[in-house]
């Protein structure tokens, strides 16, 4: 017997980028067992074709398409949205979860890690949302359509030597509230999601001993929210009714003021 119908997303094409893991690995995982079909996008292949056989493994009613891309290349985001076309179709729930967390001293002057973090959380953000655009907008005859962007309470709560990141988060939780009042009109919703302290590989590539002692410590104080709980909010933000958006989502851990 067919079950897959019945589902909530039967029928549904998403797009999540920084597939590879945490957040955006648990949000394809999730949005597939709902039974939509998910292009999962990131740049280590490897992690993205292990997200896929396992949901072919669990029998999840929808599939993961592996899409090893950098969005941060203009080429290869465009070359991805292409091949999910192909191979999927014009896509209906776009999760922009990609980013990079390099915290350190404005004093310090890393150039370098400034633009990464803004090409990534932000100008990357950008680069996928206008090259799916269309799909979203001119899709009214396939029902809801969503754009998910995962920002951080760092919009809006001061941390120090963040400074950076924190401007790329505030950026994001800025952008989507202006998207949504571009977008609404043709029928698409507009979340913005800000999640606390949560247990992904974003804290793991801080270069900087001080401040990566400093993040372990409010691990080792508070439990952080995961990344599958980041995924069941995705999941009920994009179910509900087609007249109804979460237009913001802020999700801390309980412990965490």
């Amino acid at each position: 017997m067919n079950t897959s119908s019945s589902l909530p997303l039967s029928g549904r094409i998403a797009l999540v980028t920084g597939a590879g893991s945490g957040m955006g690995a648990a949000i394809a995982a999730h949005l597939a067992t709902l039974g939509a079909s998910v292009a999962a996008l990131g740049r280590r292949e490897d992690r993205l074709t292990a997200l896929a056989t396992a949901a072919a493994d669990s029998e999840a009613a929808g599939r993961i398409l592996a899409v090893p891309a950098d969005i941060t290349s203009d080429a290869e985001v465009e070359a991805a949205v292409a091949r999910i076309h192909r191979d999927l179709g014009p896509v209906d729930i776009l999760v922009n979860s990609a980013g990079v967390m390099l915290p350190n001293p404005l004093a310090d002057g890393r150039a370098d890690e400034w633009g990464r973090m803004i090409d990534t959380n932000l100008t990357g953000l950008l680069r996928v949302t206008r090259a799916v655009l269309p799909d979203l907008t001119e899709g009214a005859d396939r029902g809801p359509r969503d754009i998910v962007n995962i920002s951080s309470i760092a919009a809006h709560v001061t941390f120090p030597d963040y400074a950076v990141y924190a401007a790329t988060k505030a950026a994001v939780t800025a952008l989507s509230a202006m998207q949504r009042t571009e977008v609404a009109r043709h029928g698409v919703r507009v979340t913005n999601v800000e999640p606390g302290l949560t247990q992904t590989e974003l804290g793991m590539h801080i270069g900087n001993e001080r401040l990566s002692a400093e993040l372990a410590s409010m691990f080792a104080a508070i439990e952080a929210i995961s990344a599958d709980d980041i995924a069941d909010l995705v999941d009920f933000v994009v179910t509900r009714p087609a007249n109804v958006n979460l237009r913001q989502v802020v999700v801390l851990p309980t412990q965490q003021a």
